[in-house]
């Protein structure tokens, strides 16, 4: 048996805090988190169809029951599986990094044991890189960019015939 390289140890979140699969966070108070991190607000319509349409997703929540953390994954179930969302509330430095590294561990370990031969990409703040460093995710591999496009500001883009 070959070993597997060598992994950091299982990160353990504050005392008192959950992670948890089930049940997915209402898109209100996914809504809050991610603005708290720095996003647009987004429609709660959406959110809801966002949830529903994910593969999982994973939520880490505080002492008080509020949502402070999550993650969702999206794959086509054979060669690519998408981590988006990753989110973690501001506040004391060290308890945001704790729950995205909880977070980042605990969706690599879901994606290698359902999606083994997966390629992985995700879309993450600036504050979890550490964290997907950890893991061994690069940033930009062999100068890779990934790019977006939002569809409501396409179709009201000019194009070259118009």
């Amino acid at each position: 048996m070959i070993p597997f390289r060598n992994q950091p140890a299982v990160p353990r979140l504050p005392d008192g805090y959950v992670l948890e699969s089930e049940p997915s966070p209402q898109p209100g108070e996914l809504n809050l988190l991610l603005m708290a991190c720095g996003e647009p607000q987004r429609s709660e319509a959406k959110l809801a169809q966002v949830l529903l349409r994910s593969t999982w997703q994973l939520s880490v929540r505080n002492t008080a029951g509020e949502l402070v953390g999550f993650v969702r994954a999206t794959s086509d179930q054979a060669l690519n599986a998408n981590l988006w969302d990753l989110a973690a509330a501001p506040g004391d430095e060290q308890q945001q990094q704790a729950v995205l590294t909880v977070l980042v561990h605990a969706a690599l370990s879901r994606l290698r044991r359902e999606l083994s031969g997966c390629s992985i990409s995700v879309a993450a703040p600036p504050e979890a890189l550490p964290a997907l460093r950890r893991y061994g995710f690069l940033v930009d591999p062999g100068g890779i960019r990934a790019m977006g496009l939002c569809l409501k500001e396409a179709a009201s883009a000019p194009t070259s015939e118009g």
